[in-house]
């Protein structure tokens, strides 16, 4: 498992940062930098599970740092939020809950050597003859569990006040956003079940919910990985309900109830 934010601001904060400074020539009374904008840095210019990335952020800041010093421009150098956008650039955007303002429209939670993120899933249906059309760079696996989804949802369409009819008059494609990232694994089953069911009842998705486990033809929900990495980033992009597998409850509870704050959790099977 990667770290978490405030595990990373505390590696930077008693390891990297003297690290830094000796190899810089520089000492503590020198320079500064406090734990929110360490944490700026973090989540603003690294994606990492280590912390790598990060070291060479802060020697950069202290190299940044050390110049001006030695150009006699100042003799103490404080670190702020707002100069770090001067030195290290633009900060990246960490992805954000957009709201589920249609049907058909999912928030999944995928797992990445880099952390966790969530993954929108789009889905539409348009006049046709039932084909499924899947796009967004998705690998075997996710694809298989794309059609996974739809079978179930046909071969339980009574359940769901569904027209059978309605599989066979209307193509229905699947979009998951960013397609140049790459993206695999099962673990998106019963987010795009819900997509899909969403779209064929036309009810929107409950807000703020995000969804991970995987789908099989029986209509059983399975336990997947990442559970950390990706409950620390539903909790980073503001979302307030999880949905996860009966079997990841032990994977949930490992993690620090501080994380866990505000957040609610339905177990399914």
């Amino acid at each position: 498992s990667g770290y978490t934010t405030d595990e990373k601001v505390e590696i930077a904060k008693r390891h990297l940062v003297p690290k830094q400074l000796s190899n810089h020539g520089l000492t503590k009374d020198q320079f500064s930098i406090g734990k929110p904008e360490l944490k700026a840095v973090v989540e603003g210019y690294t994606r990492e599970s280590g912390v790598r990335s990060l070291d060479k952020k802060v020697a950069k800041l202290i190299r940044h740092s050390a110049k001006d010093i030695a150009m006699g421009d100042a003799e103490v150098i404080q670190i702020v939020k707002d100069s770090l956008g001067t030195v290290l650039g633009p900060a990246r955007e960490r992805d954000s809950y957009e709201g589920n303002h249609h049907a058909g429209v999912v928030t999944g939670l995928a797992w990445t050597p880099v952390g966790g993120d969530i993954l929108f899933i789009e889905s539409s249906i348009s006049p046709g003859s039932g084909k499924l059309n899947i796009t967004g760079n998705l690998g075997d696996v996710m694809k298989e569990s794309a059609s996974i989804a739809l079978a179930y949802l046909k071969g339980n369409s009574l359940r769901y006040n569904l027209n059978n009819n309605l599989f066979t008059k209307y193509d229905v494609h699947i979009h998951v956003p960013e397609g140049a990232i790459p993206k695999d694994g099962p673990s998106a089953g019963i987010a795009l079940l819900t997509a899909l069911t969403s779209l064929f009842t036309q009810k929107k998705v409950i807000n703020k919910l995000a969804l991970s486990g995987e789908i099989t033809l029986r209509g059983k929900v399975l336990p997947v990985g990442g559970i950390r990495e990706k409950i620390l980033a539903a909790k980073r992009s503001g979302i307030k309900n999880i949905i996860l597998s009966e079997g990841n409850k032990k994977d949930v509870h490992d993690i620090p109830s501080k994380y866990l704050n505000g957040m609610n959790f339905n177990y399914v099977n």
